[in-house]
């Protein structure tokens, strides 16, 4: 059953951390079955406090967001966002 992982950027605190991000989490999607499906788009917000942005990318299921997520390359790019933005990650699994 698929997977989505949303990230939600609430607020920058720092952009020089989020481009070391961005250059860097390339790496740690290679071989791994993910389909970005949108990424920084434009947004009209139904309801709610208004993001800064959104990212939503497939995964074949909640493991392979999981195994992903907690690897060991993606936990050291990771690390850039954490310090870059205050995120919301939500993962929600498909029909």
């Amino acid at each position: 059953m698929p997977a989505y992982v949303v990230f939600i950027r609430e607020k920058t605190h720092d952009q020089s951390e989020l481009d070391a991000y961005r250059a860097a989490v390339a790496t740690s999607l290679e071989g791994v079955p993910v389909k970005m499906l949108a990424a920084y788009g434009a947004q009209v917000v139904l309801e709610g406090p208004v993001p800064e942005g959104v990212a939503i990318a497939e995964f074949p299921s909640v493991t392979a967001v999981t195994d992903w997520y907690h690897s060991p390359d993606y936990q050291r790019v990771v690390q850039h966002r954490f310090k870059g933005a205050t995120y919301r990650a939500i993962i929600v699994e498909g029909l």
